[in-house]
């Protein structure tokens, strides 16, 4: 085998190892005292018990999931319309409209969510889609933007309607953009997620605020490395199909 097809191996395998690690830790967290056990004070808890880890954990992957997908139907949609002869002169709106999450802060969305919404996962659902939206967005439009000129005149010349050449032409063509939007909106919501625990919210902040409030620093690292696992996860993964998509549509 060659060095470079061992190099392009061993990085699916390392992430089959991590994705193997994390699932053991979640199901049997408690197979794992040993190792963070040095890291607690006499008698405190070496794990997190107050909540079930995995339930956490898929607690928190299931917002991001959500924010993430809402995010991306409307900042892809208003990217698409904005990319069109016809929607041109609504870019600078567009553009506002998707700068509010990166304008305002998390923190500041959450304070302002709660007293309409009221503590738990809505609140930060609208924090996380707010600050996913403007990635995607500008990630949708710099694909759709800078299709080549040669290909635009080919499908016109092939007779194909604006609406035609978008979707046959233009969309698989900005796909490799697209998703490189959506990992970083993704990887951003799953990191931001963890202070929606501030509110109530079901997520692996709630073991990162505990340890802190205890001065545990077992469970702070649980919270975290958690986190961090799942984040390398996601983003290799979403890498590794941005790279299969790319070399389909020849980039």
């Amino acid at each position: 085998m060659r060095g470079a097809d061992k190099r392009a191996l061993l990085g699916p395998v390392l992430l089959l190892g991590l994705a193997l690690l994390l699932a053991v830790f979640l199901v049997s967290p408690n197979t794992f005292a040993p190792i963070f056990a040095p890291l607690v004070q006499t008698n405190a808890p070496a794990i997190y018990q107050q909540a079930d880890l995995l339930s956490l954990t898929l607690s928190h992957l299931a917002i991001v999931g959500v924010a993430t997908l809402a995010a991306t139907l409307v900042a892809a949609t208003l990217a698409v319309l904005v990319s069109r002869p016809f929607g041109r002169e609504f870019l600078p709106l567009s553009r506002s409209i998707v700068n509010i999450g990166q304008t305002f802060p998390p923190v500041a969305v959450l304070a302002l969510a709660v007293p309409i919404m009221g503590f738990g996962q809505k609140p930060t659902l609208v924090a996380l889609f707010l600050y996913a939206l403007l990635p995607v967005f500008e990630n949708t439009l710099t694909g759709l933007t800078t299709v080549p000129a040669s290909i635009i005149e080919a499908a016109r010349g092939a007779g194909m309607t604006g609406w035609q050449r978008l979707w046959r032409i233009d969309v698989p063509l900005a796909m490799p953009a697209i998703l490189a939007g959506i990992r970083l909106s993704a990887v951003i919501s799953l990191s931001t997620a963890t202070i929606g625990s501030t509110v109530a919210a079901r997520t692996l902040g709630e073991v990162i605020i505990a340890g802190l409030q205890s001065n545990n620093l077992a469970f702070i690292l649980q919270g975290g490395l958690i986190v961090a696992a799942l984040a390398i996860l996601i983003h290799s993964t979403l890498s590794m199909l941005e790279t299969k998509v790319a070399r389909r549509t020849g980039h």
